[in-house]
């Protein structure tokens, strides 16, 4: 065997090595961070007030096409879900300039919350957020249960939340 296989076979196990820790909790079913999020509209929100219910935390940024993709779905996932208990917050990197954050929610009518993270302290609490979007599924009891970098599937979000939502019944 070549040692170009020997590297490629190495790569392909670490890959796969590291896709099923991550499948059995490696970056899920941990708690989340208990930080506190500064609101467009002056508020602050704390992630440990919020549990009892489900939440999902979206990082995003101004310039990212997946993210401009994944907003309709997030409305939709407000407008469907929010009276049943679901909170959404989306939170801007810390590299994207305020104003151009409040152009945007305003642009596309975001009904849920955007917070700003110009200190990048909830990137950081949340594992060191570099890559937009991504996406986190938390529990009512404040777990992790699912971890997405890059564009969801809408469909598959939209029965894991209602899963999550009927649990909390």
């Amino acid at each position: 065997m070549k040692l170009k296989d020997k590297i490629l076979i190495a790569a392909l196990l670490i890959v796969v090595g590291f896709g099923v820790w991550v499948g059995i909790g490696g970056l899920s079913n941990r708690a989340a961070p208990d930080i506190n999020l500064s609101i467009i509209d002056g508020r602050s929100l704390s992630l440990k007030a919020l549990q009892g219910k489900p939440v999902l935390v979206t990082f995003w940024a101004t310039d990212c096409v997946g993210c401009i993709r994944e907003m309709p779905h997030l409305v939709e996932f407000h407008q469907e879900f929010a009276n049943k208990g679901l909170t959404i917050v989306g939170v801007a990197m810390y590299y994207d300039r305020p104003d151009r954050v409040l152009a945007m929610a305003e642009a596309k009518s975001l009904p849920y919350a955007i917070a700003l993270d110009p200190k990048a302290e909830a990137s950081r609490a949340f594992g060191d957020v570099r890559l937009t979007p991504t996406n986190f599924l938390i529990d009512a009891r404040g777990k992790i249960v699912e971890q997405k970098i890059g564009e969801f599937d809408p469909e598959a979000w939209r029965a894991r939340i209602s899963k999550l939502l009927e649990q909390n019944v």
